[in-house]
């Protein structure tokens, strides 16, 4: 092989090389590295037993002893694997005599020795040149590919590290922790036992292998809940109450893991795998064991226990073995037996127990027992033929016994008991989880089948220091992926396992992602930024020589976590052939296994335990190699080059190959001189004698300091490490230290303590990144201190605010008497941890420096990234990175330390402050500004002997007031929050040129400085701590600060004020915005007493909108009110719930209900009323015009009102038919009035109190009598009658003159007149008509802009189309001039939509007049005699609101005006009926009229309750009209068309059905006319009487159609013609109530357009409807 003496003189020969990779053996001082020569760096490396493997960028070389390759001669130097060429190979790894390489996308290349499986290759005991081998996850429809990170080579077996973080294994032996009896394994196979944990780490020994496990949680950060399992959340200790004592045990066994915690009394060792322990239906417990041996089979369906003796090192205890995966892959989870047949079997066994206690004292050591629980399977073998058991002392009796304590645990119901079921119901396990018989499996290479839990016996717990409940705290399974639903399937399908759901165990996962997000060194974040510190380490295989770390020398079929390490921060592990080794985060390491050669590197220490490896004081390893016999440590020393470590056996340089060790080794870890001389090493090898080393040579410095970057991290966390375990936890563990500190500083130093502790793992996490950095490529964008700054930003932060907050507090002082207690009078640990040079220093001072000394690492920070960066050119944007990364710690770093300035100062000053209740003022989280104890500050107008002194803190300012200041004696002080205080400098005659006016919430004083400069020094002092505080926010996060430029706060902010002073609001808290001291914009408002305002604040009162709640005491409810404010009062349109239960929603003025409102009166109020009032109020009572509708008499009184009463002309109807009006007063009708019976009876007269006729009247009956007299009586009642009867002759009858209805009722335009108010003000104006028409289209858009942005007016988002006509709305239509026939449609349409829009000022218009219509006419108002004022209603609503229009387009002519038609063919959207062409007048155009422009959008709201009234009026007229329709209809068409007169020529011979043409027969019946009918039958479905005449006009034309086609174009109609055909179309239409139709056209149609045609085609419809009811058949 071609190397390369590399001295001293070498290192200019290769000054600017990276990735140099230096090979040796041993290490006397005369060892020489040599060079491997290559031409590009070397990225990796890897070493087997006598061969090795260097990848570069693109390549794989091989060198050594390849007996595979088939070569006659052994090459000279590396060879290139060029099969692996172009597959960009990342990573390559080297067994004992086999080969690995990993490539970019995940997949695996081997080749070599393959006579185990160990290549993956079946069928080739040896593989010549690299081949690829797939592994394939057959779990999956369909099987998919695994992707790999990493791989790992041992001397039989391999390991993969999946991208999932899963293993899987191939090749011999039980160190690949597979669940099968058949070797080689020559497929990979996942490793069951680590699924559902996240793997990070691989490493293979010769015969067994390592996982570092990274879990969820650090177990000393669950200090609040340790009595919970961190998994399956249940207890950790069950307690059985016995009848004379309680059993307390901590025996918890989580069912989410398999790992068993130290046991107290039956001193367990692992637990059952169920493959061990499946019997036959009928089995018995009691079973005979026969000697094992390599070669026989275990008899028997299952394995009893056996007693074992143990090496006097340490005694473990294998009574129970670990619960292992003994399912298959395809196996399915199974129901557990009943919870009576787990109790009757734990009783059984339990008792059986006993008995075989009584005889295990009489069994030899190594000799079966010949009764023994089926629960144990405790062989342990060698690698001799025959099962030995190694000497040991005498075996304990009881051990392999389930105590007392133990089955009265079980017989509880608790999930730590489930591991004790895994006896007499295996069989059903067996048959459905794959579960497989012990005599089917043999002992292979040397290990049972078998998997044991590290037990620890009485001796054995001094090489497991720490917590005697260790086994809780490990966290065996604490990160189950979501991936693998089947997994927690099988694993909830072991005996000994609780089921836990698919669906739960989602949900544990969902509940910890959530929580893992929030903290900052969630498991995520720290796997994607930072490698965790929050480890295990778990091993099996192979144990002879401890290197499984469990105590013991058993071997391992399945992964067990070594609990000693659970705590340590290991950050890398290593095996070699026979020893293990960790490497933790605070740069120890840790080593266990075969010390023949001294390879662990300790002195007589245990060698089954990890250990301590001895490296001098000041050493700090942070890489680690093992080989055959030999360890290789990377450490930093004095300086940052590393330097180079070597533990294990001397290798002698002999020409003897066969043997050239010398059976000399080293007793510690001895320093390799030559280790200054290669550079700076990266990265360590080892493998076989052999060891290598990557160094890169310092280019420009980068390298250099890279490593000083490094060294220095790992150094200060090593520092952190020792304060927070040697200074910290004594401290906290001392009970006396909470009554030294008092109780707030005791949470104060918990909160400093928590954050110190975050930062440190933080710089643990950091140490290790940079480590990882280093071997890693080394590009600049990857390092996190640049990447991330704001992960290390915030956590100095939130580590320097709780110092500073003790240090205020004093609480440094009180810390230090029980440091000296801990530390010795003069802190000598804490001068050694700070590096102190200096002698004197006090023990405070030592102290505080302490506890500052990490934030002066930022110092650091700065100085290395600033050589870092000079490493670079300035143009570069690494150097950028690097300068924006430099600067943000340079300001962190200054401003922690103006912080630490700012706390002193504080401290310093409560030290000499004296004023009265100074412990209120004085907070931990506030600093000291300024104070004017120089008297630069005095209170204008103060008094003569009176002395005021202002001290600014960062958050308040206080102003204490006395009478001697020489003593600085005050008296009282007041408190002003700085988030509402505003400051102005004042300059006038009374103050002079001195004066700061400061303004507060309560309080405006004027303050006068000593000097301008004094002045400016406050005015600035306060505007800037005022400006701090703002910029936290009420929510604690910084915000970026809207301050003006000149550097003042802003003069509107947001902030939270609790009043004080005697007031409306005393007490009462705020929080929201403010102007210049005063409530100003959004906010809420809280009293004490729950009253509650949200809304908008104009000069320090309620204004704008609002929502308001008020507790009521006499109803014990609350109040709430909903609407505008104005000056405090509310004001406007709103709405209020009364704690009575009545609600009103309308108009108010000055707190009082005024305009245009409607009250419900519920049952709540009184339950013997219920009613709804709506109308006008004025000043919180009912006056002007309303209705009210009283449900539980029965009555609607429509009419006026005054103060609360029915006052002036009214309508008052029943239930009953009865209708009433005429004049009240007081609530009652009086004088004379008018009552309207339902038969048709009518009174008219005078009435006196509550209806009773009383004076003189005329009754007039149906029939035309009459009864004229006075009358006294209630009607219904009896009346008695004084009078005159008159039956008039019929002449006379015809003449005499019969009261109708409405001649006291309200005329029409007096309605409603709060109403059309209100509309006026929303659009400006304080009378109707009279405004500024461009105000009002202001107001509109104000209107529609704002109250669409409240969340109020839509409970739900908006559509699309809602949304967009409210945009087409906010542009106002614009037209100059008069109106054209253009701009006319235009207005059209602007109404249509804002007639449907209710923030529109005419929509809420329109909608308000249709509830308050339907309120009149509705219900009981359902009564003929209210028709003719329904209709008056109706035209008076179209006069005022064509008023509105006129008014906001102002263009448009009069009511009847005429526009002008300038384009010959009309709008689609235009009604023809309204144009005036069908006029014979020469001109086009359009007459406008309110009903035309209006009724379209009115009518078809108010049709209902109008369209009822009509038919009331008309009943009996509809129904002999419907009884003559439904006669004549019986007739066929002919029939009917003959006995309508209809002259024969106009009888259709053929009628079209379908398209075809049919005959018309004498029976045939609705064929003739029938689309004219159909069309007239459309009538009904019109709403307005515009369209409703155009369906007639339609009707007239189809009839002149049809008649046209039998009788020719040139035919004209003839009254007599037309008339008995239209009639016979009427009749066929059959139209149910066709008067009232005919009625609401005549009374709602225009004058003009009852003229010429239209008018005509009416009066026929008309004349049909009256003829109809005159028809008589014969």
């Amino acid at each position: 092989m071609l190397m390369e003496e590399q001295n001293s003189s070498g290192e200019e020969e290769g000054s600017r090389e990276k990735g140099v990779l230096y090979r040796w053996q041993g290490y006397s001082c005369r060892v020489t590295p040599e060079r491997l020569l290559l031409a590009r760096p070397v990225l990796h490396a890897a070493l087997g037993t006598s061969h090795g493997l260097l990848l570069t960028d693109g390549h794989v070389y091989s060198f050594g002893e390849q007996p595979w390759k088939r070569v006659e001669s052994l090459p000279a130097g590396p060879v290139i694997e060029s099969v692996l060429s172009g597959q960009r190979v990342i990573s390559v790894s080297a067994g004992s005599y086999h080969c690995s390489a990993l490539t970019e996308d995940g997949l695996i290349h081997m080749w070599g020795e393959n006579s185990h499986g160990q290549c993956g290759v079946s069928g080739m005991d040896q593989v010549s040149s690299p081949t690829p081998v797939s592994v394939v996850d057959g779990e999956t429809h369909p099987p998919q590919l695994v992707r790999v990170l990493n791989v790992a080579c041992g001397a039989q077996h391999t390991l993969a590290l999946s991208r999932k973080h899963e293993v899987w294994a191939w090749g011999s032996g039980c160190q690949l922790g597979l669940v099968t009896s058949v070797f080689p394994v020559w497929k990979p196979q996942k490793v069951e036992h680590l699924v559902g944990r996240y793997v990070d780490q691989i490493a293979c020994g010769g015969f067994h292998s390592l996982a570092l496990v990274q879990i969820l949680a650090p177990p000393e950060d669950s200090q609040q809940a340790r009595d919970r399992c961190g998994q399956c959340k249940q207890s950790l200790f069950t307690m059985t109450d016995k009848d004379d004592h309680v059993i307390i045990s901590d025996e918890h066994y989580c069912p989410l893991g398999v790992e068993l915690n130290d046991s107290k009394e039956g001193r367990r060792s692992g637990q059952s795998s169920p493959a061990q322990t499946p019997q036959s239906k009928n089995s018995s417990p009691h079973f005979e064991v026969s000697p094992l041996s390599s070669k026989n089979i275990c008899e028997g369906s299952s394995v009893g226990s056996q007693k074992n003796t143990r090496s006097q090192e340490a005694q473990p205890d294998p009574s129970l073995t670990e619960t292992g995966h003994a399912s298959h892959r395809q196996t399915k989870s199974t129901p557990y037996p009943d919870e009576q047949a787990l109790q009757d079997y734990l009783k059984r066994i339990s008792d059986q127990t006993f008995a075989e206690q009584a005889e295990a004292p009489s069994l030899g050591g190594s000799h079966p027992p010949s009764h023994q629980s089926s629960l144990t399977c405790p062989f342990r073998s060698d690698q001799s033929d025959e099962l030995t058991l190694r000497p040991s002392s005498p075996a304990l009796s009881g051990t392999d016994s389930i105590t007392a304590s133990s089955r009265q645990r079980c017989a509880s119901n608790t999930t730590t008991d489930r591991k004790h079921s895994t006896s007499d119901d295996s069989s059903q396990h067996s048959s459905v989880d794959g579960g497989i018989c012990i005599s089917d499996l043999v002992i292979s290479n040397g290990c049972l089948f078998e998997s044991c839990e590290d037990g620890v016996g009485p001796t054995g717990m001094d090489f497991c220091p720490g917590d005697p409940l260790q086994g809780k705290k490990s966290t065996s399974l604490t990160d189950i992926t979501l991936e693998d639903t089947e997994a927690h399937n099988r694993r909830g399908s072991l005996p000994g396992f609780s089921p836990v759901s698919p669906s739960g165990s989602h949900r544990i996962n969902h509940l910890r992602a959530a929580v893992g997000a929030v903290t900052t060194t969630s498991t995520s974040e720290s796997r994607n930024l930072l490698p965790s510190l929050y480890t295990e380490v778990w091993s099996w295989g192979r144990g002879q020589e401890g290197q499984l770390g469990h105590g013991d020398y058993l071997p391992r079929l399945q992964p067990l976590c070594i609990k000693s390490l659970s705590k340590k921060e290991v950050v890398k592990i290593t095996a070699g052939a026979n020893h293990s080794l960790a490497l933790t985060a605070q740069c120890q390491v840790y080593s266990w296994g075969s010390d023949k050669f001294g390879q662990l590197g300790r002195m007589n220490a245990p060698s089954t335990v990890p250990n301590l490896t001895m490296i001098s004081e000041g050493i700090r390893v942070w890489d680690v190699a093992a080989g055959q016999t030999h360890t290789l440590l990377l450490a930093d020393g004095d300086c940052y080059q590393p330097i180079l470590y070597y533990s294990g056996e001397q290798v002698l340089e002999s020409t003897d190959n066969d043997n050239p060790l010398s059976r000399t080794y080293t007793q510690t870890p001895t320093l390799l001189p030559f280790c200054m001389n290669i550079g700076y090493v990266s990265k360590v090898f080892g493998g076989g004698l052999n060891c290598l080393a990557l160094a890169d040579q310092n280019a420009m410095g980068f390298i250099a300091t890279i490593h000083e970057l490094a060294s220095a991290e790992r150094k200060f966390y090593c520092t952190l490490s020792k304060v927070k375990s040697g200074i910290l936890s004594p401290l906290l563990a001392r009970t006396s230290l909470a009554l030294s500190l008092g109780p707030s500083s005791m949470l104060l130093f918990q909160e400093m303590a928590g954050s110190f502790s975050k930062l440190c793992h933080l710089m643990g996490q950091h140490s290790v990144s940079l480590t990882n950095f280093l071997q890693r490529g080394k590009v600049i964008k990857t390092l996190v201190l640049i990447k991330n700054t704001d992960i290390f930003m915030d956590t100095y932060k939130e580590y320097c605010d709780p110092v500073g907050n003790f240090l205020v507090m004093g609480g440094f002082q009180s810390l230090l008497k029980p440091s000296q207690e801990c530390f010795g009078k003069k802190l000598e640990l804490i001068q050694t941890l700070l590096e102190s040079k200096e002698k004197n220093t006090l023990p405070y001072d030592l102290l505080v420096n302490l506890f500052y000394m990490p934030l002066q690492h930022l110092h650091g920070y700065n100085r290395l990234l600033l050589k870092l960066a000079h490493c670079f050119e300035v143009s570069t944007e690494e150097y950028e990175w690097i300068q924006n990364g430099c600067s943000k710690y340079e300001d962190l770093a200054r401003l922690v330390s103006k912080q630490r300035r700012d706390a002193e100062a504080t401290f310093s000053f409560w030290k000499n402050f004296k004023g009265k209740n100074s412990d209120s003022l004085r907070k931990p989280s506030r600093r000291l500004v300024c104070e004017s104890n120089n008297k630069a500050l005095a209170l204008q107008n103060a008094g003569r002997f009176s002395a005021s002194w202002f001290i600014l803190f960062n958050d308040v300012l206080a102003h204490a007031q006395g009478t001697i200041p020489s003593k600085k004696l005050f008296s009282s002080h007041y408190v002003y929050p700085l988030a509402t205080l505003w400051v102005e400098p004042i300059s006038d005659k009374n103050v002079g040129q001195h004066g700061l006016k400061l303004t507060t919430p309560e309080d405006s004083f004027v303050v006068l400085a000593t000097s301008p400069l004094e002045k400016g020094k406050w005015l600035r002092a306060i505007n800037q701590a005022i400006e701090g505080v703002l910029a936290v926010g009420l929510n604690g996060r910084i915000r970026v600060s809207r301050s003006s430029q000149k550097g003042e706060p802003p003069v509107s902010r947001t902030s939270t004020y609790t009043f004080s002073k005697e007031g409306r609001l005393k007490d009462a808290t705020y929080e929201g915005r403010w102007l210049s001291g005063k409530l100003h914009g959004k906010g809420t408002l809280k009293w004490p007493d729950g009253t509650v305002y949200c809304g908008t604040f104009k000069n320090g009162l309620e204004d704008g909108f609002g929502d308001f709640m008020m507790p009521n005491t006499t109803f014990n409810k609350f109040e709430r009110y909903q609407g505008h404010w104005k000056e405090g009062k509310i004001h406007g349109f709103g709405k209020f719930w009364y704690a009575s239960g009545e609600v009103y929603e309308g108009s108010f003025r000055d707190n009082m209900r005024h305009g245009h409102g409607m009250l419900r009166s519920g049952k709540l109020a009184s339950p013997s009323s219920s009613s709804v009032f709506v109308g006008q109020w004025v000043q919180g009572k009912r006056t002007g015009y309303g209705v009210c509708d009283d449900f539980s008499r029965g009555e609607k009184y429509i009419g006026m009102w005054l103060d609360d009463q029915r006052h002036g002309d009214g309508v008052v109807i029943t239930q009953f038919g009865l209708y009433y009006e005429g004049n009240f007063c007081n609530n009652k009708m009086m004088g004379n009035g008018t009552l309207l019976c339902d038969d048709d009876t009518v009174f008219e007269g005078e009435f006196s109190e509550d209806w009773t006729l009383c004076g003189k009247g005329v009754l007039f009956m149906p029939n035309g009598d009459s009864l004229d007299g006075v009358f006294d009586g209630h009607w219904g009642a009896g009346l008695r009658v004084a009078g005159t009867f008159t039956k008039p002759f019929e002449a006379l009858r015809r003449e005499r003159k019969i009261p109708v209805a409405g001649q006291h009722a309200v005329p029409a335009e007096e309605k409603w007149k709060a109403v059309f108010d209100e509309c006026w003000s929303r659009l400006g104006c304080e009378t109707p008509g009279e405004g500024v028409h461009e105000k009002a289209w202001e107001n509109i858009a104000i209107a529609l802009t704002a109250r669409r942005r409240q969340p109020r007016d839509r409970p739900k988002e908006p559509s699309r189309s809602q949304t967009k006509m409210l945009e087409s709305l906010e542009v106002i239509p614009h037209h100059v001039g008069p109106v054209t026939a253009d701009s006319y449609n235009n207005i059209r349409r602007y109404l249509m939509k804002a007639c449907d829009t209710p923030l529109h000022p005419l929509g809420w218009l329109l909608e308000t007049l249709v509830t308050v219509y339907r309120m009149t006419y509705v219900g009981v108002g359902s009564n003929r005699r209210l028709l003719q004022q329904a209709v008056e209603e109706i035209q008076s609503y179209l006069t005022h609101i064509f008023q509105i229009v006129r008014f906001l387009f102002p263009g448009l002519p009069e009511d009847g005006g005429f526009i002008l038609d300038s384009s010959s063919s009309s709008d689609e959207g235009t009604d023809p009926l309204n144009s005036s062409t069908h006029l014979e007048t020469p001109q086009q155009g359009w007459i406008v009229s309110s009903s035309s422009l209006l009724l379209p959008v009115l009518l078809p709201r108010l049709y209902p309750p109008l369209f009822t009234l009509y038919t009331l009026e008309k009943e009996r007229e509809e129904e002999v009209y419907w009884s003559c329709v439904l006669r004549l209809n019986k007739q066929p068409d002919l029939a009917l068309l003959a006995f309508l007169a209809v002259q024969e020529k106009f009888w259709p011979v053929s009628v079209s059905v379908l398209g075809k043409k049919k005959q018309v027969l004498p029976s045939t019946k609705d064929a003739c006319f029938a689309t004219a009918v159909e069309t007239l039958q459309q009538i009904s479905t019109a709403f307005t009487p515009s369209d409703k005449l155009q369906v007639i006009q339609l009707t007239f034309e189809e009839v002149t159609q049809e008649v046209q086609a039998l009788l020719g174009k040139e035919f004209l109609w003839c009254m007599d013609d037309l008339f008995p055909i239209f009639l016979y179309v009427v009749l066929r239409a059959r139209i149910r109530n066709l008067g009232s139709e005919v009625s609401l056209i005549e009374d709602l149609t225009d004058g003009s357009l009852q003229l010429g045609q239209l008018g005509f085609m009416l009066t026929t419809l008309k004349a049909c409807y009256n003829q109809i009811q005159l028809e008589k058949t014969t």
